[in-house]
């Protein structure tokens, strides 16, 4: 089993700044991809973006130039920093890794932190 535990949410002012951490520890070999996702009220939750164990990124158009994923691969934690927030940002945030393992790939989510961008 693995354990994802995020930090890093809360209340900004638009155009502030955040930056969200995400701690995976437990039994694990390695980790593949790791990234972040946000859902907002009424919302399906939607991909923000990832990163993979190489480096190579991906992020959803709404968010390209204003968040940076970077991970430690050394600490197994992921991290979203987030500029020039907007109050279209505020959802709960869900980070999640792919843990390899013998012959499997299973993902975990963390427990979700709130991020509220108020206008």
């Amino acid at each position: 089993q693995a354990q994802l535990v995020e930090s890093g949410g809360g209340l900004v002012q638009a155009g502030g700044s955040l930056r969200l951490s995400c701690a995976a520890s437990g039994s694990i070999f390695s980790i593949s991809a790791m990234g972040w996702y946000r859902q907002a009220p009424g919302k399906q939750r939607e991909l923000v973006a990832a990163i993979s164990s190489d480096g190579s990124t991906n992020y959803v158009g709404s968010v390209k130039g204003r968040f940076t994923i970077s991970r430690d691969n050394a600490k197994n934690t992921v991290f979203l920093q987030m500029n020039s927030l907007q109050p279209e940002d505020t959802a709960v945030y869900y980070c999640h890794a792919d843990v390899m393992r013998v012959g499997a790939r299973t993902r975990y989510w963390g427990q979700g932190t709130q991020v509220t961008v108020s206008s």
